[in-house]
């Protein structure tokens, strides 16, 4: 689940005087997510989304991601939009838990997506770079190469309890990377977590974006490439190629990649897997059982970064 701090609907009242968003009809909780605690407001002004940030969202963070989704949705990207207070002010708090109240998107996320999904996340996350160049923010990404072996060596006494062999392989895969890792591609703002359940559809048709808890300033094509592996696996673990082929031209139709790009998207590819793998396995040996944080499995991305390793060229993802 993803509410980790509950409420109830005397002080969720209370809390709603601060905005100019109607009388409290109805609350619940929202099942997706692992980070924050999020809540369907149903007021007589129309429906909202609630978030308390919990203790992993640094509460410094917050100015840049809603400023961003202001930034973004002021230059035609479908995103959330920050309510704000009758004080002028976006972020407030709540049961002792920093909070904001954003508009509501129509849509649902695809748990199937098809090619024609593909195409279109390609193309609305290009435009999503291309207007990001003229944010004038920055934050630094907080889960990038030089965090990973500290992520790592947090684990990797208790990695083989987990899988027989995986203290070797991701010591070999985290030495590739650090020795291969691109330093000149062309950076900008990314989503940075831009999974299927991130990506609202209606119909055919994308109807907007969510979640912009990592956005940060870095390569853009890292962002494709956390793409590539969030969308075009299958549950196998095979590479769908056509989906992956439909993804990047919908991204080209609007950003074509340069060539440096196209050349990094392998190892970029590699190194989107290996974040994942090791934020999940942090958590798989280091959580608690009985702790609110939704733990997933990281060996669904230690499956991916095999299929990365025998990748010799962007051709082999559908560029």
């Amino acid at each position: 689940m993803a509410v980790y701090t509950d409420i109830n609907e005397i002080e969720l009242a209370a809390y709603l005087e601060q905005y100019d968003i109607g009388t409290l009809l109805s609350f619940k909780g929202i099942a997706e997510g692992v980070e924050n605690s999020n809540f369907l407001l149903r007021t007589t002004a129309g429906n909202f989304i609630l978030t308390l940030y919990e203790k992993r969202v640094d509460r410094n963070d917050l100015p840049f991601f809603i400023r961003l989704m202001q930034h973004l949705a002021a230059h035609g990207i479908e995103c959330p939009q920050p309510v704000m207070q009758k004080n002028g002010e976006t972020i407030g708090e709540l049961a002792g838990r920093p909070s904001a109240i954003v508009t509501f998107l129509e849509g649902m996320w695809l748990r199937k997506p098809a090619a024609e999904h593909c195409y279109a996340l390609g193309a609305a996350m290009a435009q999503m770079h291309l207007v990001g160049q003229s944010f004038p923010m920055q934050r630094e990404n907080s889960l990038t190469l030089k965090d990973w072996r500290p992520l790592w060596e947090k684990c990797m006494a208790d990695a083989d309890a987990v899988e027989s062999g995986l203290r070797l392989q991701t010591e070999a895969d985290l030495g590739y990377l650090e020795q291969n890792w691109p330093a000149d591609l062309p950076r900008g703002i990314i989503h940075a977590d831009l999974f299927p359940d991130n990506v609202f559809f209606i119909g055919q048709r994308l109807s907007g974006i969510i979640d912009f808890y990592f956005a940060c300033s870095d390569m853009l094509a890292y962002d494709l490439a956390i793409c590539l592996n969030a969308w075009c696996f299958e549950r196998d673990f095979s590479y769908n190629l056509t989906k992956g082929t439909a993804l990047l031209r919908g991204y080209n139709s609007v950003r074509p990649l340069d060539e440096k790009e196209r050349e990094a998207l392998p190892v970029l590819c590699r190194g989107a897997a290996m974040r994942f793998m090791l934020t999940r396995l942090y958590d798989w040996i280091n959580v608690p059982a009985d702790s609110f944080v939704t733990k997933k499995d990281p060996m669904e991305y230690l499956r991916r970064m095999r299929f990365h390793r025998e990748v010799r060229s962007a051709s082999e993802y559908g560029q």
